[in-house]
């Protein structure tokens, strides 16, 4: 079965489309998708939630397509209206683009994250801009009194060759709203050839209102009666608030209230749940926040300030050596293949808890009003939200409104909700006053949900031409009481090369942690990418050649393998003629064989990695250099990739794989690191934790796109998990250092 099939709903006349007339005299079409239950548990949402388009055009012409999915700078609020746009048969310059607010009810599923828009509604916005064309041409055609089948469409007008009649959209758009809807199954689609919208580079829809400083993101929310929330929460996870003493705090000027929240759970309860804390209520934020230090807290914490991140390595470093506790996929016989090799290479490699930072910090608005709540929220998982929100205050989710706004960075972050969870249950106790709680940098640090940290032994065995025999890996990451990983925190299923040869054994020990843990852009795949790419790297020199020679043998000839296993239901399996394409294109676009000219005062090579993450296929060459005193430089970075049939938007498109590169280069080359010290995040600013600037990214970042017989897939994380790999394996190219540990140093414990 081709892998398009997988995300492809089955849909009948009643469910697929509700018309109804405008007060304007205009067209709405709503369009509602049933199926795709395993994309609801991958949004945290019941599964029996429909997934909806909505558009509308009115008798001027124009046409408004509703954006249904938070826009969180990847492009979606542009994306998904191009596609039904372009079956739709306008042109772009007559789209008029809104954003939805939170209703699965109307619009389906709606969540950013896993870069799973494209999969999910490829089809059904192309069928709701199909179906909308088709019952506009079929009034005029009614008006007319010819045959349906003599009438064309362009740019918004039906016309009659025949008797050299022309119509716009908005003219019939009345008599089109009392049409019975067509049976999805009769619907034609575009032929591909003939897209003028799709495959275009458009830019965002709200760039103009950025660049023109417009409020549209969460933290710009205004509004007559505002006031806003300074919150403190207990230093140590899951403290809860024993006493305050807070006359300093009422007596400063601007502050109006203080607010006590008890949640009564125990230590360490769902991080997503009811804080505990004090929150500050002042007529600015500024003065919310400098009341809230001079608030005396007293909290319990238990024995969670006994916990560090130099302890969880300790743990860690304990456990390698031992018998896993569990063993995840075992083929073949890896230990009696290990023993009759030629060559063994044993490493064990590192990585941190990684911090989302986002450079918007958390913030909602929230009023609490009869009995019901209003929110805006700059939220990844609005559904989550809601949820959280109704049961934190005790009332029905459909008396929840909630306000999609801009998110200014998210990057998996704003897939958790607490902050809304925060804002909703402060807003209840003040009925009937608007309530805009905003985080400052530090707490942003000290409250995430963070990228967990991990750590692997691995051991490969290589035949006398250095083919791989064997392959095992010790994992330890963090897990519950149940054995089981914690969020974002297992290892991949399948995990490359799992699947494509025999001898190969993954498992798994696990430790406690305190901290709360996410998914960070590219989930797993961040950090597996990187230890995995970067071993195999040292088992390519073991057996003297290179890294891509040694995943092209793995690959073998081009193949489907079955379908994946995961929380979202079967997903189209790892294809190796598209794995062998973009490593392949890759080479050829970076000059592999070529060996780059040395700078003066240091050293310069390339590196390669490659990595299926998200249904995208990606492979990267990087050319860096190394200085006499160490510093590193990345000279060039090529990227190819394989994400289906189309690129959508190639100036989104673009952005996004050049956007991953540097992200996943800022979490290498900038230090990245979460420690925690007495049960405490010691980061507060973004001068312990930096991110890329301008002078340290690559001058050349060069990316193409390899178009596949596939559906269209996500390109939001795809782009980013090779280039770590890529970058160490330069390194170690360079200089001879081999870097098991991130985030990078160049000292004397690299190996």
């Amino acid at each position: 079965m081709r892998p398009d099939t997988h995300a492809t709903p089955a849909l009948d006349r009643r469910t697929l489309f509700r018309v109804s007339l405008l007060a304007a005299g205009g067209f709405a079409l709503e369009a509602t998708i049933p199926g795709l239950a395993q994309a609801a548990t991958a949004a945290g949402t019941a599964a029996t939630t429909p997934v909806t388009a909505f558009v509308s055009v009115g008798t001027d012409g124009i046409v408004t397509i509703i954006g249904k999915n938070p826009e969180i700078g990847q492009g979606i609020k542009t994306m998904l209206p191009m596609i039904i746009a372009d079956e739709l048969d306008v042109d772009w310059a007559q789209v008029r683009v809104e954003q939805a607010v939170a209703d699965e009810k109307r619009y389906g599923i709606q969540f950013a994250g896993g870069s799973m828009a494209t999969p999910m509604n490829w089809i059904p916005m192309r069928q709701a801009g199909a179906a909308a064309r088709a019952m506009l041409v079929q009034a005029a055609a009614a008006k007319w009194g010819v045959d349906v089948a003599t009438l064309t469409t362009r740019s918004g007008r039906i016309t009659h060759a025949a008797s050299g009649r022309s119509i716009g959209y908005g003219e019939v758009a009345a008599d089109a709203a009392k049409l019975t809807p067509p049976d999805p199954k009769a619907l034609k689609l575009k032929d591909p050839k003939d897209f003028r919208i799709i495959g275009t580079p458009h830019g965002g829809v709200d760039s103009p209102k950025i660049v023109k400083g417009e409020p549209i993101f969460g933290i710009d929310t205004r509004m007559p009666g505002l006031v806003y929330a300074a919150f403190a929460v207990s230093p140590i996870f899951g403290g809860r608030l024993k006493s305050v003493k807070a006359d300093a705090a009422k007596a400063m000027a601007g502050v109006k209230q203080i607010v006590e929240i008890r949640s009564g759970a125990a230590l360490n309860a769902d991080p997503e749940g009811v804080a505990d804390g004090v929150a500050v209520i002042a007529s600015n934020w500024w003065l919310a926040d400098q009341a809230r230090q001079a608030l005396e807290i007293e909290w319990e914490t238990g024995d969670h300030g006994q916990h560090s991140t130099a302890g969880y390595a300790e743990q860690a470093r304990a456990l390698l050596p031992k018998p896993p506790m569990t063993e995840l996929f075992k083929s073949g016989d890896a230990a009696g293949a290990l023993a009759g090799a030629a060559k063994r290479v044993t490493a064990d490699y590192e990585y941190p808890f990684l911090a989302h930072a986002t450079l918007e910090p958390q913030n909602c608005t929230a009023l609490f009003k009869d009995g019901k709540v209003e929110i805006w929220a700059p939220t990844q998982m609005p559904q989550g939200g809601r949820v959280l929100v109704a049961k934190a205050l005790g009332i029905p989710e459909d008396a929840i409104t909630i306000h999609l706004m801009r998110i200014g960075g998210g990057f998996g972050r704003r897939l958790q909700n607490d902050y809304m969870v925060q804002a909703a249950v402060i807003a209840q106790k003040i009925p009937g006053t608007p309530v805009k709680m905003v985080w400052s940098r530090a707490d942003d640090f000290a409250r995430d949900f963070y990228r967990p940290a991990g750590w692997h032994r691995f051991e490969a065995g290589i035949d006398a031409q250095g083919k791989l025999l064997a392959l095992t890996d010790h994992f330890v990451t963090f897990t519950g009481a149940d054995g089981k990983p914690v969020r974002a925190a297992a290892l991949g299923n399948p995990e490359f090369p799992q699947g494509l040869f025999e001898n190969l054994t993954y498992s798994q020990s696990g430790i406690v942690t305190t901290m709360p843990t996410g998914w960070l852009r590219a989930p797993s795949s961040n950090a597996l990418a990187w230890v995995f790419q970067s071993f195999l790297d040292e088992v390519a020199v073991a057996g003297g050649r290179d890294l891509p020679s040694l995943i092209l043998e793995i690959l073998g000839e081009p193949r489907q393998l079955p379908d994946r296993p995961s929380g979202r239901g079967p997903q189209p399996g790892f294809n190796t003629g598209r794995a062998r394409n973009v490593v392949e294109r890759v080479l050829a676009m970076g000059d592999w064989k070529t060996k780059p000219a040395q700078a003066a005062g240091g050293k310069t090579a390339k590196g390669f990695a490659f990595y299926f993450s998200h249904l995208g296929y990606f492979a990267h060459v990087l050319q860096a250099t190394i200085s006499d005193a160490g510093e590193i430089k990345v000279d060039h970075v090529w990227a190819a990739g394989d994400i289906g049939s189309h690129l959508i938007n190639p100036s989104g498109g673009l952005n996004q794989a050049q956007g991953s590169i540097i992200e996943g280069l800022g979490q290498a080359m900038c230090g990245q690191k979460i420690d925690l010290v007495d049960g405490k995040v010691e980061v507060t600013n973004f001068d312990g934790f930096e991110l890329m600037r301008i002078n340290q990214a690559p001058p050349k970042i060069d990316v193409e796109f390899i178009k596949s017989d596939f559906a269209p897939t996500g390109l939001g994380e795809p782009a980013l998990p090779p280039v770590i790999p890529a970058l160490t394996n330069a390194i170690f190219a360079a200089t001879g250092k081999r870097l098991r540990a991130l985030p990078i140093k160049l000292g004397d414990d690299a190996a």
